[in-house]
C-alpha cells in the first residue's frame, strides 16, 4: 500500500527522517560517468557545502548522508524546540542567509544587512510562515536539491529537470530503526564496491565523524552522538561516537567479506542496549535499501505514530515493520 508522505510527517514534532534523491535518467551526480567518460567528482563537494549551509540555517539537524554517483542519502532530525526558541532576528538572518536578497558584482550573496533582518523581523505573520519552513523536511531538501539542480545545469549548459521526482522520505520511529539506517547510509560506498573501509568512504559522514575523531575537533554542523555535545545539539543516539564507528566499521568489513561471522562481545552489548536483534543486524543494514517503506520501526512505535497523526495505515506496514522487529 503506497501512503503519502502528509500520511507519515508530523509538522511541529521531534523526529527522524532518512530521505533519498536520485538523478532523472540516470545521469550522475558525481563520479565518473561510464558512457561518456566525464568525471563529475568534484561535485560531491558541492552537496558537502550546501548540506553545512543549510544545516546551520535551518532547525533541522543532520545525523548522516552519503553521496553517490547517481544519487544521494540524508538522515535528519527536526528540532522544533529550537526554531521556537530563536528570536524573531535571528530567524529573519537565518532565512535571509539562505535567501539574499543581495549579491556582489561575481554573484556571491552579501550577508544581510541589519535593517533587512530589523524590517523582516517585524513583518509577525511572514515570520510565522518561515519559522514553519525552517522547521521543514521538504524546504530542507528543496534548498538543498534545487541549489545542486540549479548549479550542476550551469556547468552542463542546459535546463531542465535534475532530479527524478521529489525526494523519497521515511520516518524512523525508534533507535533501532535509526541505528540501522545510519549504518546502511554510512556503508553505501562499500555495499556499491566504490570504497573498501569507512576511513575510505569519502563525503560520507563516517569519513567526517572518522577524521574528527583523529584530529580531536567535533564536527559541529553534524548532529551530536550521545558523547559529542555540543550547543543547542543534543546526542543523536544511546551510544557514543566509539562505539558506533567500532559498530559500523565491523558491520563494513563483514559486508565486504561477504562473510556473517559473530558479532564481537562489546559490539554486542550495543545493540542489546537499544535493543536491536543480534541474528538480524547484518541481514537489516545490506537489506534496508529494498525496503523503502514510509515508516519504519517496531510496532508498538508505529501504533503510537498512527494514532499521533490520526491515521489507519497500520497494515500496510506490518512487512516492513518484520525486518526491522527486534523480537
Amino acid at each position: 500500500m503506497a501512503i503519502a508522505r502528509s500520511e507519515v510527517v508530523a509538522e511541529g514534532v521531534e523526529a527522524y527522517y532518512h530521505c533519498v534523491s536520485r538523478c532523472v535518467r540516470q545521469s550522475f551526480l558525481c563520479g565518473l560517468d561510464s558512457r561518456t567518460g566525464r568525471s563529475y567528482e568534484h561535485r560531491k563537494a558541492w552537496v558537502q557545502a550546501r548540506l553545512k549551509e543549510i544545516a546551520a540555517a535551518f532547525g533541522i539537524e543532520l545525523i548522516t548522508y552519503a553521496v553517490m554517483s547517481n544519487h544521494f542519502h540524508v538522515v535528519l532530525r527536526t528540532r522544533p524546540d529550537m526554531v521556537k526558541g530563536w528570536s524573531a532576528e535571528e530567524t529573519a538572518e537565518r532565512w535571509l542567509t539562505l535567501f539574499p536578497l543581495d549579491r556582489d558584482e561575481d554573484g556571491r550573496p552579501r550577508t544581510p544587512s541589519r535593517l533587512a533582518i530589523e524590517a523582516l523581523a517585524s513583518d509577525a505573520e511572514r515570520l510565522a510562515e518561515i519559522r514553519s519552513r525552517l522547521g521543514s523536511v521538504s524546504w530542507f531538501m528543496r534548498c538543498l536539491n534545487e541549489y545542486v539542480a540549479r548549479k550542476a545545469n550551469r556547468e552542463d549548459g542546459c535546463k531542465g529537470r535534475f532530479w527524478e521526482g521529489r525526494f523519497h522520505c521515511q520516518v524512523l520511529l525508534d533507535d533501532s530503526a535509526l541505528l540501522a539506517c545510519m549504518a546502511y547510509v554510512d556503508l553505501n560506498p562499500i555495499r556499491a564496491g566504490v570504497a573498501e573501509t569507512p576511513e575510505r568512504s569519502e563525503y560520507t559522514c563516517i569519513f567526517d565523524r572518522i577524521e574528527a575523531r583523529a584530529s580531536g575537533v567535533n564536527e559541529t554542523w553534524l548532529c551530536a552522538l550521545s558523547d559529542e555535545i555540543h550547543e543547542d545539539t543534543r546526542g543523536g543516539l544511546p551510544i557514543g561516537r566509539d562505539e558506533y564507528l567500532s559498530l559500523v566499521d565491523w558491520t563494513g568489513r563483514s559486508i565486504r567479506l561477504d562473510k556473517r561471522g559473530a558479532i564481537p562481545s562489546h559490539l554486542a552489548d550495543i545493540l542489546d542496549r537499544l535493543p536491536m536483534n543480534q541474528d538480524r543486524w547484518l541481514d537489516t543494514v545490506k537489506g534496508y535499501g529494498g525496503m523503502f517503506h514510509r515508516v519504519v520501526g517496531r510496532m508498538d512505535a508505529m501504533v503510537e505514530r498512527a494514532r499521533l497523526l490520526g491515521k489507519r495505515w497500520l497494515g500496510g506496514l506490518r512487512a516492513g515493520q518484520a525486518a526491522f522487529s527486534t523480537a
